[in-house]
């Protein structure tokens, strides 16, 4: 995740009755590639579900209630888009849940659900994986640690992850979440690591030589796994994932580094088809799963996360101040 403005938060009870659909005028598929247009109709408009959020983030469909959270993060928030009810606040606080006043990025981050359908959360603030011990039906602010430091130095500050089959937690572990950023006096670690914490516990050090490690995803199959790094260095990489959920050498997917235009690689998902929805420069980019670019999605805007809702119907984007969606094809 990397922060960019702060906006006023408008009147969330004025989103909630608004039912005009409003749509980003400035948005544009950009087709690439003709395999592009089996996943999106070069006509679709991006619609705006919600605006004037700090930074929106993390985007998580809860399908059994029909309903997407997502992070602003420097309100310390998480929030709830649904389709009757718009948005609302959901949980607060969600990344910082100590006394002391502090600035910078404190919020929840990515957020996912475990086996058991417990909300998971990357803490900025607290600096942990953690787990909201309360329904999702009735959020509370009410954490368990699941895992906050590695080899008894605090984590930075996790910033997204994603559960294996097997129960295994994989997680990056970039310095956004740090007041100070690189030069906090509060690190601890001198890398920024991609981790990964075992069913018992174990917390496991995979990979530490990406500068920026960020947005975190398996291919469907779960043979391999993605990592984006978000600096200059516009990478994704890609790993292969032995059965015992060890990494491979890691080889870069895709480079941007290239590209002219505002963004770096942040957080995607996979598609049930192996593409790759990966936020970064000039917003949305779609990629094959052996790395080909095929097109974009251009909402004007630095885009940050994308979700699935569960039929893979649409795409719901957190893009700087905005929470955005697109229809798919089938």
């Amino acid at each position: 995740m990397i922060f960019v403005s702060f906006f006023c938060c408008t009147d969330l009870h004025a989103q909630k009755t608004t039912v005009e659909k409003k749509y980003a005028e400035e948005a544009r598929i950009e087709i690439l590639d003709p395999a592009m247009t089996t996943l999106v109709d070069a006509r679709a408009r991006v619609e705006i579900l919600g605006e004037g959020f700090a930074w929106s983030e993390g985007p998580l469909w809860i399908a059994k209630g029909g309903y997407l959270l997502f992070s602003d993060i420097p309100p310390n928030r998480i929030m709830k888009w649904s389709e009757k009810e718009g948005v609302s606040l959901y949980l607060q606080p969600s990344g910082y849940t100590g006394s002391a006043p502090r600035g910078g990025e404190p919020g929840s981050n990515a957020l996912l659900l475990d086996k058991w359908g417990k909300l998971v959360i990357c803490q900025h603030g607290d600096r942990r994986m953690a787990r909201m011990d309360a329904p999702l039906d009735k959020p509370m602010a009410d954490f368990e640690t699941l895992a906050d430091a590695y080899q008894g130095l605090r984590f930075n500050s996790p910033n997204d992850a994603v559960y294996h089959p097997n129960g295994d937690l994989y997680f990056t572990d970039p310095p956004y979440g740090l007041v100070k950023g690189m030069e906090d006096p509060a690190k601890e670690l001198p890398y920024q690591g991609v981790y990964r914490m075992r069913r018992d516990g174990t917390v496991e050090l995979l990979y530490r030589d990406l500068s920026r490690p960020n947005g975190i995803a398996f291919s469907p199959d779960h043979t391999k796994l993605y990592v984006a790094n978000s600096d200059e260095l516009k990478i994704w990489m890609v790993f292969d994932v032995g059965q015992d959920g060890s990494l491979g050498p890691g080889r870069i997917l895709y480079n941007a580094s290239a590209m002219d235009l505002p963004g770096y690689p942040d957080g995607m998902k996979v598609h049930r088809t192996g593409h790759l929805f990966a936020t970064g420069p000039g917003g949305v980019l779609v990629l094959t799963p052996d790395g080909r670019l095929i097109g974009r999605i251009n909402v004007g805007d630095l885009c940050s996360n994308v979700a699935f809702d569960a039929r893979e119907d649409h795409l719901y984007i957190t893009a700087n101040s905005r929470l955005l969606r697109v229809a798919l094809k089938h």
